[in-house]
């Protein structure tokens, strides 16, 4: 869930409700305070946000120590 002033809010108003369509939560705040949110009209059947930090965590979590063929792991049918 992201966070906006009320001024940054009313400035990316079509953006928010992107985002609201596309699951997305995002709490406007007035002087650091907690004031609104936008939220999508009908709840997602999984948490998107959720899911996209969990990736967002495995991705950090991996190490790779050499370069990664695409093309032979295709040909392996591990990919």
């Amino acid at each position: 869930m992201s966070r906006l002033s009320v001024y940054d809010a009313k400035a990316r108003f079509s953006e928010l409700v992107d985002r609201a369509q596309n699951g997305r939560s995002t709490t406007i705040t007035k002087r650091g305070r907690v004031v609104a949110k936008i939220v999508p009209a009908a709840a997602p059947a999984w948490d998107r946000a959720a899911v996209l930090d969990a990736a967002e965590a495995l991705r950090k979590s991996l190490k790779v120590a050499r370069r990664v063929n695409l093309g032979k792991l295709i040909d392996a049918g591990r990919l």
